[in-house]
């Protein structure tokens, strides 16, 4: 049997294009080249017919080591809490006040790119927060 390395995390959504840059600002993650034989994505959409124009969007990790992230249009809004979300982790190996701290600053920059914070899970030692992206979807801060 062989052995899975590679994954994608697809995240249906309204806005593909919107919610990609979002989470490439918050992973450090990179938008592609458009595909072969247009400049520009904006190039690439517009070639496309109008039910299809913006109705995905991928990005990546430039160093190759994280996961493909995929967003697709879909006509139905979220309903429900996510089965599945991200955890971001910006503060493995701290505990305490420390790892609250790097939490709170990470916490800050992305609501200043249109995250909202839900909660903060904290027990005096372990801490997360939970979070929400531009179009409401969960993640931790862990």
């Amino acid at each position: 049997m062989s052995t899975i390395r590679k994954f994608q995390v697809t995240f249906d959504c309204a806005e593909p294009e919107r919610l990609a840059r979002f989470w490439c600002e918050v992973l450090g993650y990179a938008v592609p080249s458009p595909p072969k034989g247009f400049d520009t994505w904006d190039d690439f959409n517009a070639s496309r017919p109008p039910e299809e124009r913006g109705s995905w969007f991928a990005c990546g990790d430039p160093s190759g080591v994280g996961p493909r992230l995929y967003f697709q249009r879909v006509p139905e809004g979220k309903a429900a809490k996510n089965r599945v979300h991200l955890d971001v982790r910006v503060g493995t190996g701290l505990v305490g006040e420390e790892r609250l701290a790097t939490l709170e600053a990470e916490c800050t920059r992305l609501l200043a790119l249109g995250a909202v914070r839900v909660r903060l899970l904290y027990d005096g030692s372990d801490s997360c927060i939970v979070m929400q992206d531009i179009e409401g979807n969960e993640f931790c801060l862990d």
